[in-house]
């Protein structure tokens, strides 16, 4: 009886200590996740409460006949490859310099980390104005060509300047993964390497790089997630701008959304979007993982 009794308590205590924390995930993820399906098979204008529905019409359209759509995804894509391959390889090579015995090490670290914690709205805003106008003022009194570009008002160009702000801003958050991985591998097997005659590149190559697996699989995670969803460097920094060349999949369907009062439509691109990111963040992390295991 006193068993059972201990075991009804204790039930009851999980369940008072659980209960609040799945209602809230309900009310916060699973509902609004429902309804974001719901709407997306529907004709709404964000107001009217009588939401129209048209089944699979809105997928069909964005497949079919969107071609912002199309843009918007083929800029990601190219965001996504670049600003993945960039950032782990600028940190992982910043790590390596900050993980060597230096006196401003901690400086170095810091410096880098900063940005990281602006927001990247703020972080928009300050690089429009350096592109704008820092960049002019530095043109005049160097003479440089590169500060005479218009940074901001060319396809390509603009494209470069969304790349460059982003990896500017999150490299520091990279850099610490990397930093807290070089630390994790063993002096013992570095220095056996060195009296075997391996160089600094075959180090790093056939020891260090193989045991910063995990901190590879975290960043390249976290830099996948990221860049697909960029929406808010663009907002700031371009707007989507010049002539809709720098619109991102994020950015398209809050134009659609809140901009053109499409929400029924501009429901139905997120949902695409969530499962997009769902499909090839587990293609992503099973084969890294398995990369792990051999390694």
């Amino acid at each position: 009886m006193l068993k059972l009794g201990r075991k009804r308590a204790e039930r009851l205590e999980f369940g008072a200590f659980t209960l609040p924390i799945l209602i809230c995930v309900i009310a916060v993820f699973y509902y609004p996740f429902i309804m974001t399906i719901r709407y997306s098979l529907t004709k709404w204008n964000g107001i009217s409460k009588h939401p129209k529905f048209v089944g699979f019409d809105n997928f069909q359209q964005i497949f079919m006949g969107d071609a912002n759509f199309t843009n918007a995804a083929w800029f990601t894509v190219k965001y996504a490859i670049l600003y993945i391959v960039l950032v782990n390889v600028l940190a992982i090579l910043l790590a390596l310099v900050l993980d060597m015995k230096l006196k401003s090490t901690n400086w170095l670290r810091a410096a880098f980390f900063i940005p990281y914690i602006l927001s990247l709205v703020i972080v928009g805003f300050i690089w429009k104005f350096i592109f704008m106008q820092g960049f002019e003022s530095l043109g005049e009194s160097t003479g440089w060509g590169i500060f005479q570009l218009s940074w901001l008002g060319k396809p390509g160009l603009a494209f470069i300047s969304v790349l460059l702000v982003s990896l500017w801003q999150s490299i520091g958050f990279y850099l610490v993964i990397y930093i807290a991985g070089l630390q994790s591998v063993p002096d013992d097997l570095k220095e056996a390497a060195t009296v075997d005659g391996a160089g600094p590149v075959r180090r790093f190559f056939n020891i260090t790089l193989p045991l910063l697996a995990p901190s590879i699989t975290i960043s390249v995670f976290m830099a996948l997630t990221n860049s697909i969803k960029v929406f808010d460097v663009i907002l700031s920094l371009t707007a989507g701008g010049p002539g809709g060349t720098t619109y991102s999949v994020a950015y398209d369907i809050y134009r659609d959304t809140f901009q053109n009062n499409l929400y029924g439509y501009g429901t139905a691109k997120a949902l695409i979007l969530f499962v997009a990111v769902l499909i090839i963040t587990v293609i992503q992390l099973t084969i890294f993982k398995r990369r792990e295991v051999e390694a």
